[in-house]
């Protein structure tokens, strides 16, 4: 049987490394076969290209050149990776980057958009290039049960951080505006944006409890939608109780409410599986209870689908551009909020 691994190189090795050990396990290691490394310090490439067996490139435009490299993986900073990434579709190459494209929605938009110009492929892992099956799955119970509009919506994401002072982005607050919601609660911002479109009002508080950054560590994101639904996004690098990485949703409709990942898990959680309930009381009477577990939760990287577009298939209802960048135009009213001390429009 021909191999059907497409090769990829992968540049940014502070992330990167994280991707090449998934492009590497069980995951996607039929899909993808690295070949070579790219990283700011070409000595950190020449090492880690050595100890993983690939080549190591001096520099990205070694990696632009190369006619064997078809994909690439770019992990870098958000503020330098609009360009490079257009660099590598110019270049002919496909791309598969993290979230978000730019600090600029704009000229997020704008990349998405030469993308499709170029006929080039550009995933991210959130929005996922099509919508994730757990969101799949709430939309499904939304139309079955009828659960009519939206009322409210709570997100949370902790996790437990130590960290200090770096000199990196992380240390900045231009380069990383409402430092928690920017850096994890984006995916909370962007699930509830491919559910019920952005909010048109956010209010940003915000602390610094334990971090050795002068950029925040505890923040809370209040939501106000058009309709009149109220949401907030709740997220801290302060927890630790035991689970290294929680995440939950709390969707409540006129008649139900689905949670996603609430309350405590019984083994190690995965960003991989999330576990869905429904209660609900639909229009024909009764009450409903569900419970299930969906494989490929939002924010993972859908190595499966990227595969499949580098190799030529269209895929059915991709996520349009402005979607995409959507969650982000949250961010950038999150940012003006954190300067001002006042809710900010959408």
């Amino acid at each position: 049987m021909a191999d059907e691994r497409v090769p990829i190189a992968i540049v940014g090795l502070n992330w990167g490394l994280q991707m090449i050990h998934q492009l590497r396990s069980p995951l996607a290691r039929d899909l993808f076969e690295v070949v070579g490394v790219c990283a700011a310090h070409a000595d950190k490439a020449q090492r880690i290209g050595a100890e993983l067996g690939v080549r190591a490139y001096p520099d990205y435009a070694a990696v632009l050149r190369d006619p064997t490299v078809p994909a690439i993986g770019l992990f870098v900073p958000p503020d330098v990776r609009a360009p490079m990434v257009v660099d590598g579709l110019r270049a002919g190459k496909e791309v598969i980057t993290t979230k978000p494209l730019d600090l600029d929605p704009d000229k997020g938009l704008a990349v998405l958009r030469e993308a499709r110009r170029l006929g080039r492929v550009l995933h991210l892992n959130s929005p996922q290039p099509v919508l994730a099956p757990d969101l799949a799955q709430i939309k499904r119970w939304q139309a079955e049960y009828d659960l009519g509009r939206m009322v409210g919506c709570r997100a949370e994401l902790w996790v437990s951080y130590h960290e200090q002072a770096d000199g990196g982005w992380y240390d900045d607050p231009r380069r990383a505006p409402a430092a928690p919601i920017f850096r994890l609660g984006i995916y909370m911002l962007n699930d509830i944006v491919q559910l019920f479109g952005p909010p048109e009002l956010v209010y940003l508080l915000q602390a610094r409890i334990r971090t050795g950054r002068p950029t925040a560590d505890n923040a809370q994101l209040a939501l106000r939608f058009a309709d009149g639904a109220l949401g907030n996004v709740f997220v801290s690098f302060c927890v630790d109780d035991g689970e290294p990485y929680r995440s939950a949703l709390t969707l409540n409709y006129e008649r139900g409410t689905i949670y996603r990942n609430v309350g405590p898990s019984e083994r190690p959680p995965t960003r991989d599986l999330a576990r869905l309930e429904l209660s609900a009381r639909p229009p024909g009477g009764g009450r409903v209870l569900q419970c299930l577990e969906v494989a490929g939760g939002s924010g993972t990287y859908n190595w499966t689908a990227f595969h499949r577009a580098v190799r030529g298939e269209k895929l059915a209802d991709e996520v349009e551009p402005e979607t995409v960048v959507a969650g982000l135009r949250v961010i950038s009213a999150a940012a003006r909020s954190e300067q001002s001390g006042l809710p900010e429009s959408v």
